[in-house]
């Protein structure tokens, strides 16, 4: 029964809302991926929430301070009140609801995000290197190999430069997950999601795309001197334009897949390094 007053409550908080406020200033649309609306969900209630908590502890701040000011002529202490059970037990235990149900719809729309999609369309192997990507296309056998962002003349970031992930709308996606030398995060930022990227380990992301669209994608882990230029694109577009753009990497020679041999990090378990060869 307590849900239903908040979701009216929230109901009328959003309808005077405009579409941006709605989404709590997100970077992305409703209906990007089939986990996007999730995590807007999730954002924008807990704000509601945060706020509601908010407004009644500030209220109570400020009523304190007007209600129990000095008055003139007053002198001393006020009366001091000390070892209220109620009040105690009030504000330790409100809190710990608040913390443990923010936990529990995090752990549960996490946990429906992280699902691997059974039977994948598409799987896609990502590799982050310092400062760029390479993208291996399993299912069709080509690959893609990118430099980091170049700047121009005037320090503006050269778009054509940029590597670019293409993906076939409402196709079901696995993302395989790799890093070539240091840590890195693989970030798609309307994705509304992000995926650590550690050497020696294989991450998987599972989601399906549902708007045609360009996308920004970056690196979300500080990775040494050239992070911020470690950008790419996201090209979400038909099956057939999908198939137009891996058959076109197939007639320029880009065929097979790029694998650890251009891993950098000799500091993992089962490599030597060129100090033990010396």
């Amino acid at each position: 029964m307590a849900a239903i007053p908040l979701a009216v409550v929230t109901s009328l908080v959003l309808a005077a809302c405009t579409p941006q406020q709605q989404l709590g200033w997100l970077p992305t649309e409703p209906g990007t991926t089939n986990q996007v609306d999730r995590v807007i969900g999730l954002w924008v209630t807990s704000w509601i929430v945060l706020l509601g908590v908010g407004v009644i502890t500030w209220g109570l701040i400020i009523w304190a301070a007007v209600v129990y000011r000095r008055r003139k002529g007053q002198t001393g202490l006020p009366v001091q009140l000390r070892y209220n059970m109620p009040i105690e037990i009030l504000y330790t235990v409100v809190p710990l609801i608040l913390v443990l149900g923010f936990f529990a719809f995090t752990a549960r729309d996490q946990t429906a995000i992280e699902e691997p999609l059974a039977d994948p369309d598409v799987t896609i192997e990502v590799y982050g290197k310092r400062w760029a990507w390479d993208f291996n296309y399993v299912n069709e056998d080509v690959y893609y190999q990118g430099i980091q962002a170049q700047k121009t003349e005037d320090g503006q970031i050269d778009a054509s430069s940029l590597p670019t992930l293409y993906l076939p709308v409402g196709q079901k996606v696995e993302v395989k997950i790799e890093s070539r030398d240091v840590l890195h995060s693989f970030w798609i930022v309307d994705f509304l999601y992000k995926k650590d990227m550690i050497p020696a380990k294989s991450n998987y992301w599972y989601f399906i795309p549902e708007k045609e669209g360009s996308y920004v994608g970056k690196c979300a882990e500080l990775c040494g001197e050239y992070h911020a230029l470690m950008l790419f694109n996201v090209e979400v577009v038909s099956q057939e334009e999908y198939e137009a753009y891996t058959d076109s990497l197939r007639a320029a020679g880009f065929e097979g897949q790029v694998d650890e041999t251009f891993n950098t990090n000799s500091n993992l378990p089962g490599t030597t390094g060129s100090s033990e060869e010396e």
